[in-house]
């Protein structure tokens, strides 16, 4: 089928649907638990490393720069992180759970519907935040504490990054799309051949290998647009075309609020969720500052690792997801339950794993991105200490991701308020009051990261209930 014959087309124009095969959402009902999350992430491996590439190699070429354009990146990434996130982990998870849904009550328009209302919510939020960061990013990092060069460095490279944020949006909301059908291989394969792009690019960019000239911080940024530019056309050409469960037509693009508020739902608690965590990286990457350049690099490069664990878990999450939701529409709440807690126990399993890394590994993660001393010594110890309550993360993000799939999204967003509040209150007192060390800042996040697990767990058995997956 060409594109002029696809989906893509004005309302009375779009081809008669074929019937498709449900045999993924026969799986998502059918299959056993464990095996059927582990089936639908295998897909999401390559996502997750190339999520970890962007994530740890984007900070790596930066590095090669300098001291100053680590610490001015590392004060917009988190910034940037809200965007990720926001469009993936929120709208888009929103989009995502109400695709599934709609499939598992055996209703694909209604799918195609929400899927192309995703879309257009997509557009608007990210066009909104252009607005918002072209204009006011300087100032929001003068009050983060960057100064002199840092501040030049963090400006370069804002400016690039959210002129084109509109691409980080529309192909985060184009992948859930597709992962609401239970497909996750096509998602995967988009993000993995943008981030090809990325990898290609940046150094090329960056240090001007070849013929590219020098760009710095912009050539950074320009790398990593082009990869959610790429990624975004895969989506896209799959979409249209007569192989996806669910697709797009233009007659869905006009405003239904219907729709919206089904996909706003999951994906508005969603998206304050992302921002509550983001929050909590900017806040503390603010306080950070406040113990010098050197201090603030190491933290960047450390937190790296930690801020892996998102999108590593994300690949089973985005499965948690579609799976609770796909049974939640066919009102089969006794595997929802089974689900809910077989994801937990996988989730926890990476945090462990990142854990140990954090806790015998620390030195080789910092030689990564710096030789110099004052910020591996930095770095090590900030990772010495978050390596234990990462697991107890692990448990948390992997409930967070039934809950939302459950359509309870409040429960998560209680508990990260609970974790912003112990770090914007007890850490900034400790910080701007009495002046403590650097540990004992790192200490009050450990608290705050327990707290929500705990909050989690219980709202968890009182939910799903406390019987073991099958």
């Amino acid at each position: 089928m060409t594109i002029e014959q696809s989906a893509w087309l004005p309302d009375g124009d779009a081809p008669i649907e074929p019937k498709k095969s449900t045999s993924s959402t026969d799986r998502m009902l059918q299959g056993p638990v464990f095996g059927t999350l582990l089936r639908l992430s295998a897909p999401n491996v390559g996502e997750a490393i190339a999520r970890v590439s962007f994530i740890a190699f984007d900070a790596l070429f930066v590095g090669w720069i300098g001291t100053d354009a680590l610490a001015g990146v590392s004060l917009v990434f988190p910034i940037f992180l809200i965007m990720q996130m926001m469009s993936a982990s929120g709208i888009g998870t929103g989009t995502s759970a109400a695709v599934a849904r709609a499939l598992g009550a055996g209703n694909q328009d209604q799918a195609s519907r929400v899927a192309s209302q995703g879309i257009l919510l997509a557009l608007i939020v990210a066009i909104l935040f252009t607005c918002i960061f072209l204009s006011t990013g300087p100032t929001i990092y003068s009050w983060m504490g960057a100064e002199g060069a840092t501040l030049e460095e963090a400006t370069r490279y804002s400016m690039v990054v959210f002129s084109g944020i509109t691409f980080v949006w529309i192909m985060n909301v184009l992948a859930n799309i597709v992962r609401g059908t239970g497909n996750m291989i096509v998602p995967a394969s988009a993000i993995v051949i943008g981030e090809i792009f990325h990898l290609s690019l940046a150094p090329a960019l960056i240090l001007g290998w070849g013929p590219f000239p020098v760009l710095g911080v912009y050539g950074a940024a320009i790398a990593i647009l082009s990869s959610y530019l790429v990624g975004a056309c895969v989506l896209f050409l799959y979409l249209i075309s007569s192989r996806s469960l669910v697709r797009l037509y233009l007659k869905n693009l006009m405003p239904s609020w219907s729709h919206m508020r089904e996909i706003l739902g999951i994906g508005g608690f969603a998206s304050l969720n992302v921002l509550q965590n983001q929050l909590i990286v900017i806040v503390t990457t603010t306080l950070v500052a406040g113990y010098g350049q050197a201090t603030l690099a190491g933290y960047g490069a450390a937190s790296r690792l930690e801020l892996l664990q998102i999108p590593i878990t994300f690949a089973l999450g985005s499965a948690i997801i579609t799976m609770v939701a796909t049974n939640l529409g066919a009102n089969n709440w006794e595997r929802v339950r089974q689900i809910a807690w077989a994801g937990m126990v996988i989730a926890t399993a990476i945090g462990a794993s990142l854990g140990a890394i954090a806790l015998f590994a620390a030195e080789y993660w910092m030689e990564l991105f710096t030789n110099d001393p004052r910020v591996i010594s930095a770095g090590v110890s900030y990772l010495n200490i978050i390596a234990f309550p990462l697991p107890f993360i692990g448990a948390a993000l992997g409930l967070t991701f039934a809950l939302f799939g459950a359509n309870k999204p409040f429960i998560p967003f209680l508990a990260i308020n609970a974790r912003l509040l112990i770090i914007a209150i007890i850490g900034w007192s400790l910080v701007r009051l009495w002046d403590v060390e650097i540990n004992i800042l790192v200490y009050v996040l450990v608290a705050g990261m327990l707290a929500v697990t705990t909050i989690l767990i219980v709202a968890g058995c009182k939910i799903f209930g406390t019987g073991p997956a099958r």
